[in-house]
């Protein structure tokens, strides 16, 4: 019988090319990686990594997880993190499954479930990968090689992976994505609006209001759930893009900085080095001998 690293290896290998690579199934990716990667930034939204190979450390705010294969790591939170594949070769590469969790499914399954119990609010967790849902997985991942099944069957086995990481270990935590009133939920509206204004300053009290909090509460539970203060969250979105319009566009340093908001080229500079751990210039040209 196939195993979920066999149907995941066979379609990474067949894209001949390394690092995420998206699947015809929205929200479904795989990962592969033949050597120990850089650290990378991002600004993840919420889903599901089943590690099938190698292994992985993940970063948001001050805590850190590390998982590897066998383990399935959960983000509950639109977080900026710090990821980097830590075990990987040509021999025996990186490989995981990635599905991004989708709200909508997640409210409609959540309203025939009992309200979720008080659970770790940190938005990274890891835990061992159910069997069930190991097993819808490799399902979902067989179906890449039945395009002609993928419009009747894709819908269905999405929503059974959905059911299966809610009813396991990872459930708690991913039944606040849905829990209409939850603080979750509360701040993923003031996420969803930083992210679009990101470039401006937004007010913490507008940002308080989104959530329907008072300022000192939203304060407190934004940080719970995100691991980072509202200041500190819209910081990584500007730098994390200015380092992508430097990547991606061949962007100045000045640039860059004036496109994500900053007003100030040197704090610009300077921030930029606390977070990336090199200078905007040396950071582009060690960017561009990596692409």
């Amino acid at each position: 019988m196939t195993t979920l690293l066999e149907a995941v290896r066979r379609h990474a290998d067949a894209q001949g090319i390394e690092g995420l690579i998206a699947t015809p199934i929205p929200g479904l990716l795989v990962v592969r990686a033949t050597s120990p990667s850089e650290l990378m930034h991002d600004v993840q939204r919420p889903l599901v990594c089943l590690v099938q190979q190698g292994a992985k450390r993940v970063s948001a705010g001050a805590r850190t997880v590390e998982f590897s294969a066998g383990d399935s790591l959960l983000v509950t939170a639109d977080i900026p993190t710090v990821s980097q594949v830590t075990r990987a070769s040509a021999a025996e590469p990186y490989y995981s499954l990635v599905l991004e969790l989708d709200p909508a499914l997640i409210v409609d399954l959540v309203a025939q479930m009992a309200p979720p119990p008080v659970a770790d609010p940190a938005p990274l967790r890891v835990d061992p990968t159910d069997a069930e849902t190991a097993d819808a997985a490799l399902r979902l991942v067989n179906l890449l090689e039945r395009p002609d099944a993928l419009p009747v069957l894709q819908a269905p086995l999405v929503r059974e992976m959905h059911y299966w990481l809610l009813a396991g270990r990872h459930g708690d935590a991913i039944r606040k994505l849905g829990w209409p009133d939850s603080h979750v939920q509360r701040v993923a509206r003031a996420v969803s609006l930083l992210r679009r204004d990101y470039t401006r300053t937004v007010p913490v009290e507008r940002l308080a209001a989104e959530a329907g909090m008072s300022a000192s509460a939203f304060h407190q539970h934004f940080k719970a759930v995100t691991s980072l203060s509202p200041l500190q969250f819209q910081k990584q979105l500007r730098l994390i893009e200015a380092r992508r319009l430097m990547q991606s566009q061949g962007a100045s340093a000045s640039r860059a900085a004036y496109a994500v908001g900053y007003e100030s080229v040197p704090q610009f500079t300077r921030e930029y080095g606390r977070m990336f751990g090199r200078t905007p210039a040396k950071d582009a040209r060690a960017l561009s001998n990596i692409a």
